[in-house]
């Protein structure tokens, strides 16, 4: 076996795994303010809008489309639907756009 990729496998855990431990290590003790900690539990939701909408535009071959099924899906999720009624909700936007385009 090629010890050289093992080395690789581990050098990259390591990696990926400091720096999510290291901040619940050195916070453990200290209490953050409530407008940090208010903060802090909206940045899940923009790094999941952050990586979802440029694919999102991209995903057909008009943006018109694109955002016409972004829309539905948003304005279905606004009433938390269930995930699986807001995918397909936005996917009924696209085809529904291309139909009548």
């Amino acid at each position: 076996m090629d010890y050289s990729l093992l080395l690789v496998v581990l050098g990259m855990a390591l990696v990926t795994y400091i720096p999510r431990m290291l901040p619940l290590v050195l916070l453990r003790d200290i209490k953050l303010s409530p407008f940090l900690n208010r903060f802090l539990k909206y940045i899940p939701y923009a790094a999941i809008g952050a990586l979802i909408f440029p694919g999102m535009l991209t995903s057909t071959g008009s943006t018109a489309s694109a955002l016409a099924g972004g829309l539905v899906s948003v304005a279905l999720a606004f009433y938390r639907l269930n995930l699986m009624l807001v995918v397909l909700g936005g996917i009924a936007g696209v085809y529904a756009w291309n139909m009548l385009i």
